[in-house]
């Protein structure tokens, strides 16, 4: 007997369950996408190669990648691109490989993988308008944790700093701290990769989304230029003169210092004559250049880190010399002093001396972000030093300090920062030294030894600049603004980082409780 019987009504499919979509030409074109926006992350990682632009082209090429990839699958190829820009940014600044700067590189990309991978699990799960945030705030949140919880700061992982001579754009750090252009960027990517994945006209809210970007980074812009037009730095300068010792002395000091294998520890035990005249010659040097700096008028003399290097017992006599120089000459004089010392594990100390004109020392200032991997010390507390001066608050950190926004969150106007870098990188890391300036609101002079030197005002504009490899001596001599301004972020600090980092909670709990809308990929 023969069933008549109807068949069955198919069992509606939970979306949850659905297939992937079949492979599409956008699929296949996203291996190409994946190796795009790797090469041009390259171009972006606060390196001697940075092309600012790149740095908004490279998050809109990667997040198409993984909207067309498997959320997993794609999360690994991203971390490996960033673990590349890594290894390429470690290359082109030439900095050695050591087991910290590995472990840091392979941790760095996978935080900063977490916005790819927010973006792709929960995008689908939320509605337009909030699903277009999530990658902005990963990225923000993401930057703000490195900064948190890594020893590298700011030094790489920021899109920020690869901005620094875009001033408009600039001018939105003092209200939302580094944070918001990494928002901005990712905010960008994110609306690109919106309009694309719905290019129907009559798609309305993605268009309207487009359109709400666009006008916020306008108004970024427009209103940052608006305040470096209509709102200069105004008042009174300071003549400020930055000077290095010659490359002649430098380099027979380094010759010197390189003959002891054990580094700071066998400097410290050399006998005195196989190291004091080479130290005393880059004092000296450095003390002439300071008379003919006060001569010439300067009233705040800077000199480098490290620029004077005493073994302990005679680092007392270094800095007497010093404060009867500036007694002499009748300067506010900052001296970086490497003391050696036969002490294990430091061997020794990296420190920042301010000496006003009666050649007393107003402050002495300890390093304190040794930087991973290269520099041993014993670190200092991260308190930062602030004296008032006829000259206005003067206040200053050493070098990688500079690269810790937290660290530079301080009210001053003036920040002097001495610096010791090397020719790959000096460039750069000055470079980033604006953005302390900005969110601060002072001016900033970073004397940086075999780097570039610069002096910039609170809107980060440049007020001189010198390369210690294309001169003999370099000497920098800026005029310097004495009143800074306070900004929005020096009094709230990283609300907006929290914001975010809050905004990207909220979102994935929404996203969490609704099911997955189906995928118009």
């Amino acid at each position: 007997m023969t069933n008549t019987a109807a068949p069955a009504p198919p069992r509606p499919t939970d979306p949850r369950e659905e297939p992937p979509p079949p492979p599409t030409r956008a699929h296949r074109h996203a291996w190409l996408l994946l190796l795009l926006g790797t090469g041009t992350m390259l171009l972006a990682v606060g390196g001697r190669w940075d092309i600012a632009a790149a740095a908004w082209i490279f998050p809109v090429l990667l997040l198409r990648f993984t909207r067309l990839s498997r959320a997993w699958s794609g999360a690994l190829w991203i971390w490996l691109a960033h673990l590349a820009a890594a290894v390429f940014w470690l290359q082109e600044s030439a900095i050695g490989f050591s087991a910290v700067v590995l472990a840091g590189a392979l941790a760095l990309s996978a935080l900063q993988t977490l916005p790819f991978l927010a973006d792709r699990l929960l995008a689908d799960r939320l509605r337009p308008a909030p699903a277009a945030l999530v990658f902005p705030a990963g990225v923000a949140a993401a930057e703000f944790l490195i900064t948190l919880l890594s020893p590298f700061g700011t030094a790489y992982g920021s899109l920020a700093v690869t901005q620094h001579a875009d001033l408009p754009l600039l001018q939105v750090v003092p209200v939302t701290g580094p944070w918001g252009v990494g928002f901005l960027i990712g905010w960008v990517a994110s609306t690109v990769n919106r309009v694309r994945d719905r290019r129907d006209r009559r798609d309305r809210p993605a268009w309207r989304g487009g359109l709400v970007c666009t006008a916020v980074l306008l108004g970024v812009l427009l209103a940052g230029g608006a305040r470096l037009a209509f709102f200069p730095p105004q008042g009174t300068t300071v003549r400020i003169a930055g000077v290095s010792p010659s490359r002649t002395v430098t380099e027979r000091l380094h010759a010197t210092l390189a003959r002891f294998a054990d580094g700071p520890g066998g400097i410290a035990a050399a006998p005195a004559t196989a190291v004091r005249p080479a130290m005393a010659a880059v004092e000296n040097d450095l003390l002439d250049a300071t008379r003919r700096e006060a001569a010439a008028g300067a009233k705040i003399v800077v000199w480098p880190e490290e620029a004077v290097r005493a073994q302990e017992p005679d680092a007392p006599a270094a800095i007497d010399a010093a404060r009867a120089e500036a007694r002499r000459s009748r300067v506010y004089l900052e001296i970086g002093v490497r003391v050696y010392s036969t002490t294990a594990p430091a061997y020794g100390r990296d420190e920042a001396l301010l000496i006003d004109p009666r050649g007393t020392v107003l402050r002495t200032y300890q390093k304190a972000h040794p930087i991973p991997g290269s520099e041993r010390f014993t670190p200092g507390d991260g308190q930062v030093p602030v004296v008032r001066t006829p000259y206005g608050r003067l206040a200053n950190v050493i070098c990688y300090d500079a690269d810790f926004p937290a660290l530079m969150r301080t009210r001053a106007d003036i920040m002097l920062v001495p610096a010791h870098d090397w020719q790959e990188y000096g460039g750069a890391h000055t470079g980033k030294a604006a953005l302390a300036a900005v969110e601060g609101g002072y001016s900033l002079v970073r004397q940086d030894e075999e780097g570039v030197t610069a002096a910039y005002d609170h809107e980060g504009r440049v007020l001189a600049a010198t390369d210690y490899f294309t001169t003999e001596r370099q000497t920098t001599v800026a005029y310097v603004p004495v009143r800074g301004v306070t900004t929005v972020y020096d009094r709230v600090g990283d609300t907006f980082a929290w914001l975010c980092l809050a905004a990207l909670a909220a979102l994935t709990a929404t996203a969490l409780v609704r099911p997955r809308r189906p995928a118009a990929r």
